[in-house]
């Protein structure tokens, strides 16, 4: 089975719509190519989170793909996650129980995180979203306290500063080609975290080509 390696960042909007297409086109084309997922860690380039940038940013790519799920965060402030380093980690980590089950936690923390509010920073959280998409939670609590994963996170993050991968979100295909964040070319409108983007153009289109290079 072929797959495709995603580099990103959990609470990057970018990539939130970029994997969104990509499984809405793997869905429409019925096609056999999963998602490695590995970690593009922004936090460990720039610090903790910054929210306004982040609530900016889904503002703007939510009206550019709203089917994928924004909403600005709605609990309170001090629950907000400014690190994600953990969930990064239960990611490598439930690629122990198949590199599907990988695939689905990235995906149900995403929702959990843009669609609901919740705190995906924190461990239990993390194990709740894990149990309600059937994974081993058990199994997952276990390799998260003795750390096996932070190893292999922490791997991604040493091929993350060379030029080999550009930023989040980023997808290297089998045949070992790549292509950082398809399909969108945007600009700012003010600073950052000020302004907002807009989308000088759009290409829905690259998650097909993408699937059946893949595959």
């Amino acid at each position: 089975m072929n797959a495709i390696q995603v580099w990103s960042d959990l609470l990057c909007p970018f990539a939130h719509v970029a994997i969104h297409r990509l499984r809405v086109a793997r869905e429409r084309l019925g096609v056999d190519v999963l998602l490695d997922h590995h970690t593009f860690a922004l936090e460990l380039f720039d610090g903790p989170h910054p929210r306004p940038g982040t609530d900016s940013e889904a503002v703007g790519l939510g009206q550019l793909e709203p089917a994928a799920g924004f909403r600005l965060w709605s609990k309170p402030d001090w629950t907000y996650p400014s690190t994600v380093l953990l969930a990064a980690e239960a990611v490598h980590a439930a690629k122990e129980q198949g590199l599907r089950e990988s695939e689905e936690l990235d995906h149900a923390l995403r929702k959990a995180f843009w669609l609901d509010s919740r705190s995906i920073a924190h461990r239990q959280v993390i194990l709740d979203v894990a149990k309600e998409i059937d994974l081993d939670a058990t199994a997952l609590a276990a390799a998260l306290d003795d750390g096996r994963a932070r190893a292999t996170m922490m791997a991604d993050h040493a091929v993350a500063v060379t030029d080999a991968i550009k930023g989040s979100p980023q997808f290297v295909l089998p045949d070992g080609s790549s292509v950082h964040n398809p399909g969108i070319n945007v600009r700012w409108e003010g600073p950052f975290a000020q302004g907002y983007p807009i989308a000088e153009n759009t290409d829905p289109g690259w998650a097909e080509r993408l699937l059946q290079q893949a595959a």
